[in-house]
């Protein structure tokens, strides 16, 4: 009795030939330019006013385990 053989269902084996579709590059790119020209232009970044809430609910935090 012959032993069952295995065939491919897909036509086109897996990992040769993929495309990726047009958003998988287009929005990485996009995302590298947008951080790219926030680097290179600082004048446009304001340091923010007053203190942080998130330093503040720290410092509460550290008061706490103190006492």
């Amino acid at each position: 009795m012959p032993a069952p053989t295995h065939t491919r269902s897909t036509s086109r084996p897996r990992g040769v030939g993929a495309s990726l579709p047009w958003w998988a590059l287009a929005l990485p790119a996009l995302a590298f330019t947008a951080l790219l020209l926030l680097v290179l232009d600082p004048a446009e970044a304001h340091a923010a006013t007053g203190e942080p809430a998130v330093m503040d609910f720290l410092r509460q935090i550290r008061q706490a385990l103190l006492f």
